[in-house]
């Protein structure tokens, strides 16, 4: 006698795909939930930066790092020149257990003053670090050419796609203009160094890094 094959019934193949397709369904909405934590906690940087800079003019009448008496009224380090602006570029990195410019010394002002949290020694943990590793800074120079603005957040290494999620989420939804901007600093292809802001961010660009910097 011939023994019967056996064998899958087309309702147990239903099943079964199923079961993948929620399996699937539940990896993507998980890394949906993953990534738009990701944009909150880097939009949320570009919100409170400009909160520690507020609340320490309205506190000492000067500007964090660009405090002319920050030695008496925080035990700074080093005071600023007063001018109304932070000098320095955004990423200064500190040197030598030292910081040589006002937007380097930022940082410890607002943390001296119970403003942020973090180290007030210049050491590898002084600089704060965003949701993706990247650096996050400030500065009162535009970081391109004719953009207004008091100062300037910058934050480092960040993937096209949640750039252009972070531009929809808090400005116009156009990487090139407004208050929020990718900027090219050695991290993207499409331009030179130097500060240059490429094409507004399409899909094609999600894998790319980027410097994103909010104007104030």
């Amino acid at each position: 006698m011939k023994k019967q094959q056996g064998g899958f019934t087309l309702v147990e193949i239903a099943i079964v795909l199923v079961i993948i397709g929620l399996l699937l369904g539940g990896v993507l909405k998980g890394q949906e939930l993953i990534n738009s934590a990701k944009v909150k906690n880097l939009a949320n940087d570009f919100r409170t930066i400009p909160t520690f800079v507020f609340a320490y003019q309205d506190k000492f009448r000067a500007l964090p790092g660009d405090d002319r008496a920050a030695l008496g009224h925080v035990n700074a380090t080093a005071n600023g020149d007063g001018d109304g602006r932070i000098e320095g570029a955004w990423n200064t990195a500190v040197a030598n257990n030292a910081c040589g410019t006002e937007s380097c010394n930022f940082w410890q002002h607002v943390r001296l003053a119970n403003l942020a949290a973090g180290t007030t020694v210049f050491n590898a943990d002084y600089l704060p670090r965003n949701a993706e590793g990247g650096a996050m800074g400030i500065t009162g120079e535009p970081p391109v050419a004719a953009w207004p603005g008091n100062f300037f957040v910058c934050s480092s290494g960040i993937q096209g796609r949640f750039v252009r999620q972070l531009d929809i989420m808090t400005d116009d939804g156009n990487s090139t203009t407004g208050n929020v901007r990718a900027i090219c600093l050695g991290e993207c292809a499409q331009v030179a160094q130097g500060g240059a802001v490429p094409n507004n961010l399409t899909t094609a660009e999600d894998a790319n890094l980027y410097t994103v910097c909010s104007s104030n």
